[in-house]
């Protein structure tokens, strides 16, 4: 892994199999982030870190993964690289301290737990801005009650803390978007 490669970390359920919609879209995700010249980072089992990770390598692109001994297997075959660490709570951290940013595709508990602290992360300032998608509608609603409570009632904040999580309608979109905040810093 290249020291200058900016980093992606990608979130998703580990659920999906080959020809799911959703294990298609993270598959086109990553081939969007490499093309785009993005190392893509997750949690490297299977499901959307597989497609996510597939989709880089079969552009051309870098993959990395995070694993932990807690769950006693290994990264997927599409990863170039493997950070193992020993808990759980030590690989979502992981994750979180790689990630130059961020995209949370559609997924369970696990899935909300690292979207929720990346964006509490953000929001309470305790680490660096940096940009944070979620892809397609899924978790839509989530992003829009959370920040109609969390910003609605604080005006004081600003219209730039209710943009801390971008909804991109696709992974074109999203590899956009990230594209578009690194090229405005």
């Amino acid at each position: 892994m290249s020291a200058e490669a900016r980093i992606v970390t990608v979130f998703g359920s580990g659920r999906v199999r080959a020809g799911d919609s959703q294990y298609e879209q993270a598959r086109a995700l990553g081939a969007e982030l490499a093309a785009r010249g993005f190392c893509v980072c997750s949690g490297g089992y299977g499901g959307v870190m597989e497609a996510v990770s597939r989709g880089a390598k079969e552009a051309g692109g870098q993959t990395l993964a995070v694993t932990a001994e807690f769950f006693r297997s290994t990264a997927n075959e599409w990863v170039d690289e493997q950070v193992r660490v020993k808990t759980w709570q030590e690989r979502l951290f992981e994750l979180v301290k790689r990630g130059h940013g961020y995209i949370a595709c559609p997924g369970g508990t696990g899935t909300l737990a690292e979207l929720a602290i990346v964006w509490e992360m953000l929001n309470k300032g305790a680490m660096a801005r940096k940009p944070f998608a979620v892809l397609g509608d899924f978790w839509r609603p989530v992003v829009d009650l959370v920040s109609e409570v969390e910003f609605g009632r604080a005006r004081h904040r600003g219209k730039r803390d209710a943009l801390l999580v971008h909804v991109a309608v696709s992974p074109a979109d999203a590899g956009a978007y990230l594209a578009g905040q690194f090229q405005a810093r």
